[in-house]
C-alpha cells in the first residue's frame, strides 16, 4: 500500500453567509426558508444563521425543525436585548463565508440572488454590494437601480436611498474595521451601520440588473408607527455625528446631511402628515425639530432642497407654527387631475393622446407664477419676513414634467412608459409605441394609467381619466393584426391600457386587481 496516498480535496470554502435576526416570526418566515432552499448557489457553498433574540421555546422548537434536515442552516439561541442589532453582530462573529449578507425574518431572496451577488463581488473586489431590491406591499426609490455601478461614489450616485442593512459585506472588511450594529434599542442603528461601512469601504457597488432581495411590508411594521420626538432625534443625531466626523465641511457634508433633513425633519412636517398629527403631538415634534433644524442644518443644507421644502425650512427655523401648518394644510388639500382631451393613432402604430392636468385649492388654480420672475403669487400665508428669492421657482418651473406610469402590481409590472416637459399644462402631449409598453416577459393583460406630475417640485400620481367617446374618436390601432394595446376607460373613469395579441384576440384587465390598485390595498 503506497504511502503517498492522495489526501482528499479540502472542502470549498463558503462563499456567503446569511444572517438573519429571528424573534417571534409569523407565517411569513416560511417564505424565507423556502427561498433559502431554492438558491441556484449549492447548499455546499453557503450557511445561513438564524440567530434567535429569546424567542422563547415555542420560536425555539420551529428553528430545530426547520435545520434538521438543512445542514446549511445554523442556529444560536441568544439572550433577548429586544432588537435587531445584537443579533446580527453575533452573526458577524459567527459567520464562516467570506461574504456576509444580511437579511431580516420578514422578506426573502430571490433564487439565483446569493450566487450573483458573489459572483458580482468577486468581479469588482467590492467591500459592500447592494443588491436590486423590491418592494412587495411597498414602493420603493427607483433611482439607486437604474443601472449596474461596479464603484459607487458616496455623494455621486445614489446610495443613500437605502440604507437598510440587506446588503451584502465582505466579511474580513467588517472584522477588520469593527464595523458593528450598536447594541440594545437603538433607533436608526441601520443607518449608523450602512454609512460606517460606505465611508469605510475601499469599493461599493450596486448591482441593478436583476432583483435580488425581497423587502415586504407587513401590517402593524415598526417603520409605520409614528415616532417619539424626545426619543428618536437623540439618535438622528448621533447619525449626523458620524457623517461629520468623516467628512470635512462643503460640498459633501452638505449633501448627507441634506439627506436625513429632507428625509427624517422636513417630510414629518409635510401635508397630510402634519395636518393629520394631535395637536399636543405637532407641538412636541416642532418643540424638538426646530432647534435641531438650527443647531445641525446650515445654509448649504438648504440650497439643495426642492422649492416647497426650502419654504417649510425657513418657516421651521422662524417658529412659525401657524404659517407651518396653514402651508401644510395648503399642500394637503391641493387636487391634481389628468384627463385625455384627444386621442389619435399615428399610421407608423403609435398612440398620441393630449392631457388637460390641472392642480387646484379650493377650486382655484394653486400654484400660480408670477411670469419672467417664476415668484409663487398663491401661497395662503403671509410672507413677510420671508426673503423674497426664497418664493421664486424659476429653476424648479423649466423641470417641470408630466410622465405616464403603467402600473399593476397583481403582475408585478409597473413602468414609466413616456414623459415629456410641457410649456404649459392644459395641453400636454404625450406619446407612446403599443409595441414597448408590455415587456414579452410581463404577466400582465393589461393595466391602468396614471400620470406623475412633478410641478415646482411639488410632485403628484394620480389616475389618468377619461370619456369613452374621447378614446373611441382615435379609431383603431393600425397594428391591429399584431402584438399592440388598446386604451379604454375602466368602471371608475380611469384609462386601461389592454394587452393585444398576435391574431387580434384580445385579454381584459382583470377587474379586481385594477379596483385593489385603485383602493391603495396591497396584493394579498
Amino acid at each position: 500500500m503506497s504511502n503517498s496516498a492522495a489526501a482528499a480535496p479540502a472542502p470549498a470554502p463558503l462563499r456567503v453567509s446569511v444572517v438573519v435576526p429571528v424573534f417571534k416570526p409569523g407565517a411569513s418566515f416560511d417564505d424565507l426558508i423556502a427561498s433559502l432552499d431554492r438558491q441556484t448557489l449549492d447548499h455546499s457553498r453557503f450557511e445561513v444563521l438564524l440567530c434567535d433574540d429569546g424567542s422563547g421555546e415555542e420560536t425555539a422548537a420551529r428553528l430545530v425543525e426547520i435545520a434538521r434536515d438543512r445542514p446549511y442552516i445554523r442556529v444560536a439561541y441568544l439572550a433577548p436585548s429586544g432588537w435587531p442589532g445584537t443579533p446580527r453582530n453575533h452573526g458577524i462573529d459567527d459567520a464562516r463565508g467570506t461574504y456576509i449578507q444580511f437579511v431580516d425574518q420578514d422578506d426573502w431572496l430571490y433564487d439565483g440572488a446569493l450566487e450573483a451577488l458573489c459572483d458580482y463581488a468577486d468581479l469588482h473586489g467590492s467591500d459592500v454590494i447592494l443588491g436590486k431590491e423590491m418592494g412587495i406591499g411597498r414602493r420603493l426609490p427607483a433611482r439607486i437601480f437604474r443601472k449596474d455601478i461596479p464603484n459607487a461614489r458616496l455623494g455621486d450616485d445614489p446610495l443613500l436611498e437605502m440604507l437598510t442593512p440587506h446588503k451584502m459585506f465582505r466579511t474580513a472588511f467588517l472584522r477588520e474595521k469593527g464595523i458593528r450594529f450598536p447594541d440594545g434599542k437603538v433607533r436608526l442603528e441601520d443607518h449608523l451601520f450602512v454609512m460606517r461601512a460606505y465611508f469605510e469601504a475601499s469599493k461599493i457597488s450596486i448591482l441593478a440588473s436583476r432583483p435580488c432581495y425581497a423587502w415586504v411590508k407587513h401590517p402593524g411594521s415598526a417603520s409605520a408607527a409614528r415616532i417619539d420626538p424626545e426619543s428618536y432625534y437623540p439618535h438622528l443625531e448621533a447619525v449626523l455625528d458620524l457623517v461629520e466626523r468623516y467628512t470635512e465641511p462643503g460640498r459633501l457634508r452638505d449633501r448627507l446631511l441634506r439627506h436625513w433633513f429632507r428625509g427624517k425633519v422636513l417630510k414629518r412636517l409635510t401635508g397630510r402628515q402634519m395636518v393629520r398629527y394631535p395637536d399636543d403631538y405637532r407641538e412636541r415634534l416642532l418643540d424638538v425639530v426646530a432647534p435641531l433644524a438650527e443647531r445641525r442644518f446650515g445654509p448649504g443644507v438648504d440650497a439643495g432642497l426642492s422649492f416647497p421644502n426650502r419654504i417649510r425650512a425657513a418657516l421651521l427655523r422662524a417658529d412659525r407654527r401657524a404659517d407651518l401648518l396653514t402651508y401644510a394644510r395648503f399642500e394637503d388639500e391641493m387636487e391634481c387631475r389628468a384627463t385625455v382631451t384627444s386621442a389619435r393613432w399615428s399610421r407608423g402604430g403609435g398612440l398620441h393622446l393630449t392631457l388637460a392636468v390641472s392642480i387646484t385649492h379650493d377650486g382655484r388654480d394653486a400654484l400660480v407664477f408670477e411670469p419672467g420672475t417664476g415668484m409663487l403669487t398663491s401661497l395662503p400665508l403671509a410672507v413677510d419676513g420671508l426673503p423674497t428669492a426664497l418664493l421664486e421657482a424659476k429653476k424648479e418651473l423649466q423641470n417641470d414634467r408630466v410622465g405616464l406610469v403603467l402600473r399593476d402590481p397583481a403582475a408585478g409590472v409597473e413602468r414609466h412608459i413616456s414623459g415629456t416637459h410641457p410649456r404649459k399644462l392644459d395641453a400636454v402631449k404625450v406619446a407612446l409605441d403599443p409595441l414597448k409598453v408590455f415587456d414579452r416577459d410581463d404577466r400582465s393583460t393589461g393595466a391602468p394609467l396614471f400620470v406623475a406630475v412633478r410641478r415646482a417640485g411639488w410632485t403628484f400620481d394620480v389616475p389618468l381619466t377619461a370619456d369613452a367617446a374621447t378614446l373611441a374618436a382615435a379609431g383603431r390601432s393600425p397594428l391591429l393584426a399584431g402584438r399592440t394595446c388598446t386604451p379604454v376607460v375602466g368602471p371608475d373613469g380611469g384609462v386601461e391600457l389592454r394587452r393585444q395579441w398576435p391574431g387580434g384576440r384580445l385579454k381584459d384587465l382583470a377587474g379586481r386587481a385594477a379596483r385593489r390598485l385603485r383602493s391603495g390595498s396591497p396584493k394579498k
